[in-house]
């Protein structure tokens, strides 16, 4: 199954997003926006079992984003994205 990987743990309702895989947090609570370092150890960590089809709802700090991204985009050599609209989410994929 797929799992949809959520840079942090936020009040937030994901539940729309389970219908894409099995919700899976990498962070939870506060970071230090500039511990970019400690971001990249922790995502790399959290994403080890990630698979090429998983997806990314990105969330929280702008730079835990583009960590978190990068992480994902470096592993799979693609961005699987699930942006939140109107209530939904959508799906973006960006092959590099």
């Amino acid at each position: 199954m797929r799992r949809v990987y959520i840079v942090n743990r936020s009040p937030h309702d994901f539940s729309r997003a389970e219908r894409f895989g099995r919700l899976v947090y990498l962070s939870d609570g506060s970071i230090n926006r500039f511990s970019v370092s400690h971001m990249a150890r922790l995502f790399k960590e959290a994403l080890v079992d990630s698979e090429p089809s998983d997806y990314l709802v990105l969330c929280s700090l702008n730079v835990m984003n583009a960590v978190a991204s990068g992480v994902f985009a470096a592993k799979h050599k693609r961005l699987n994205l699930l942006l939140y609209k109107r209530g939904d989410y959508e799906e973006r994929n960006i092959v590099l």
